[in-house]
């Protein structure tokens, strides 16, 4: 028999029996023609596919298998996969009569496999009560791989993408079936397991033929596939190491693999770490960062990966190296999909659910509105992104006012809420400001702090504590009124301890995802963040035990916040924001040494690094606590360490992590690096879980 007879047979038949019905020998001396590709094969009418919309056949999950019908839905969709195999495989033996002939004979041979796959699914599926066809049936492979126009697209998208996968779900389902006592199915998985290797090292070793010489596997790999087909398409629920090295993989695909991520359905959502929305909207373009900030967002831009879902898109300028999301996988988080910032404009060609920019500025309204326009999972004007009334959010004038209005309501009747006079003022000239000062300290407060309304987190304030106004403090005064800026004026609070309350704005209203425990250094910028076990719901049992009240003022701080984030649903609404949102909040010493609360230090309308850690909280064991933190190279020096990786060497030693618990482990005690160490050049973010209460100074 002709090669290419067999294979207009296996394509073009319209009974299961001529489709898998192969001769004994072969002939390939007449390949023909190359075949204009069908819209589909030709198939008997109850395995016609179905249109996308129609008649789909869920999938069933693990905890069903006990049910023999449910066996036979699996074995349902095995069987229309292998089908799908084996026309595929007929029909680049038509469209390529021109390929190498010894291409071609594996071809042939790795099709016979496909057919004797599909007829033994058929078997056992019948063993289950359920016959080929009975359930719709997916053209999906057809539409990924059929549009080949080079045999390179057949051994990438087909061999090394959907048979790749296949090293993982056969394997992982054996084991599935024989947990159940279906050692027969489990038998023909293990089987078709063993076959599958063998036939992705034939893809591979005529990829490699193919491919660009100077290119490795990887970059070939990602670069051939064609949308809407990615590496993530390549692998399974848990990656097949073994497999993959026995099919002839090296290190670094089995690396790069492990690590990839791209969502296969579900539209993503885009975040990027943007922290100088405040400089922007106080500067516009003519702000810029100190080289000291500034390399400190190049060392924490992949932040995002742990506010997002699997599947989501963090842009970054650099993708994080595959040793590093080795690591962050390993401890259980899933890994995003990330896309350089320069290639932004490449999601244009994509559905996407929603953007995440870590704040709404300038800076983010610029850089991501070339895709507003393949956003679908929300509905959004543009200018309700970011406008003058958003904006308006992130002054600490606007955060005084909000306060201002919460203690001048009956709230105040609480003896440990602070009063009016502990409220910022704003001021627009040097005599507002001399005026603001003079009151406050004519009620015999003398310390005093007056910071910019709008200004990147401590770094844009002054602390008066000289009996007199120096004459460097008067120029800076002098300064900023100049260059037009509002500053707000305030008493100097002696804290004990910092918290904020991390909120979502959403379209049904302000949700609570967690309180954190803060600690700032003398210039009120953040260096570390602790989570308690109930975090999700409770306010910080530090913060609690410093109030000298009655057992139930746990309780009443809830009931008081609550009535706060309601006063704040309502301002959010007005403007129509939605999103991230965090309260600072501190309790400190009033001079009589009473515990005093200021429930409001400042609103801020974005991401924080409390919400990082009520995010990272979701992957830790049950009762567990954790603590952010940011270690800085004087840190380093001064604890004796000459590079960060060498202290994030220190830290895998000493505080080793230890994941608990099934099916999904999460982490119960150890360290984990949040950035790359190799590439930090400032900055280390550090999430550290443990059994017991961080110690956290005030």
């Amino acid at each position: 028999m002709e090669l290419r007879e067999f294979a207009e047979q296996v394509l073009f038949a319209t009974s299961l029996e001529e489709k898998l019905r192969a001769p004994d020998s072969i002939t390939d001396e007449r390949p023909g023609i190359a075949l204009v590709t069908p819209d589909a094969p030709s198939r008997p009418a109850n395995l016609i596919f179905k249109p996308h919309a129609a008649g789909k056949s869920e999938f069933p999950g693990l905890h069903q298998l006990e049910k023999k019908s449910e066996r036979g839905k699996l074995l349902h969709f095995f069987g229309n996969h292998e089908l799908l195999a084996t026309e595929l495989m007929a029909l680049v033996l038509l469209k390529f009569p021109d390929a190498p002939a010894a291409f071609r004979q594996g071809v042939f041979r790795t099709l016979k496999d496909e057919q004797e796959h599909t007829r033994l699914y058929i078997e056992r599926m019948k063993s289950c009560g359920i016959e080929f066809g009975e359930l719709p049936v997916s053209g999906y492979f057809w539409r990924c791989v059929s549009p080949m126009e080079h045999p390179i697209d057949y051994v990438s998208s087909l061999c090394l993408t959907f048979e790749q996968a296949n090293l993982d779900f056969a394997g992982h389902f054996a084991k599935s079936f024989a947990n159940i006592g279906d050692n027969e199915t489990s038998d023909l998985l293990g089987k078709i397991y063993r076959d599958e290797i063998g036939h992705v090292a034939y893809g591979l070793k005529w990829f490699r033929r193919w491919k660009n010489p100077g290119e490795n596997d990887w970059d070939a790999f990602c670069r051939v596939l064609k949308f809407p087909l990615s590496p993530q398409r390549a692998k399974g629920f848990s990656l097949n190491v073994e497999g993959r090295r026995a099919a002839g993989f090296d290190a670094q695909f089995i690396a790069e693999i492990n690590v990839y991520s791209q969502s296969k359905g579900r539209t993503p959502s885009v975040f990027i770490f943007n922290p100088f929305a405040e400089g922007r909207i106080a500067e516009g373009k003519t702000f810029n960062p100190t080289k000291h900030q500034a390399q400190l967002a190049r060392d924490l831009e992949n932040l995002p990966q742990f506010l997002c879902r699997q599947d989501d898109i963090v842009l970054t300028s650099q993708k994080p190296s595959v040793e590093f999301l080795s690591r962050v996988k390993s401890a259980g988080f899933p890994l995003p999909e990330f896309v350089e910032t320069k290639n932004v404009g490449d999601l244009k060609n994509r559905k996407l659910g929603s953007l995440r920019p870590w704040a709404w500025g300038p800076d983010s309204y610029e850089l991501l509105k070339p895709i507003f326009a393949s956003v679908t999972g929300e509905k959004r004007a543009d200018e309700k992104r970011f406008n003058p009334k958003i904006a308006q959010l992130y002054s600490k004038t606007w955060s005084a006012n909000f306060l201002r209005q919460i203690i001048s309501s009956k709230l105040q009747e609480q003896v440990w809420l602070c009063g009016e006079n502990e409220v910022g003022v704003a001021v627009n000239s040097v005599e507002e400001a001399f005026a603001a000062i003079a009151k406050i300290r004519a009620r015999g407060h003398h310390k005093i702090v007056v910071k910019e309304a709008f200004g990147v987190a401590g770094s844009n304030a002054m602390r008066l504590f000289e009996p007199e106004i120096l004459p460097p403090q008067l120029r800076w005064l002098e300064n900023k009124f100049a260059q037009n800026r509002e500053l707000v004026v305030e008493p100097w609070l002696e804290r004990d301890l910092d918290f904020s309350a991390q909120l979502e704005m959403t379209a049904n209203g302000l949700k609570l995802c967690g309180y954190t425990g803060l600690q700032c250094d003398a210039r009120g910028q953040f260096v570390a963040n602790f989570a308690e076990s109930h975090h999700h719901k409770r306010i910080p049992a530090k913060i609690v035990s410093l109030f000298r009240e009655p057992a139930d003022i746990s309780n009443r701080l809830l009931e008081f916040y609550g009535e706060v984030f309601a006063a704040l649903e309502i301002e959010l609404r007005k403007i129509d924001f939605t999103g991230p949102i965090g309260i600072d909040a501190f309790v400190y010493r009033a001079e009589n040494g009473t515990v005093k609360l200021k429930p409001v230090v400042e609103i801020n309308p974005r991401y924080t690094m409390g919400r990082v850690l009520v995010e990272l909280m979701r992957q830790t064991f049950q009762n567990s606590f954790g603590s952010f933190r940011l270690v800085n190279a004087a840190q380093l020096r001064a604890e004796g360490f000459e590079n960060f990786p060498a202290y994030a060497q220190m830290l895998a030693e000493k505080f080793p992590l230890q994941l608990e618990g099934e099916p999904l482990p999460r982490i119960r005690e150890g360290a984990l690096c949040l950035n790359d160490p190799a590439t930090a050049q400032v900055c280390l973010a550090v999430f550290q879980v443990s059994r017991r209460a961080p110690e956290i100074r005030a």
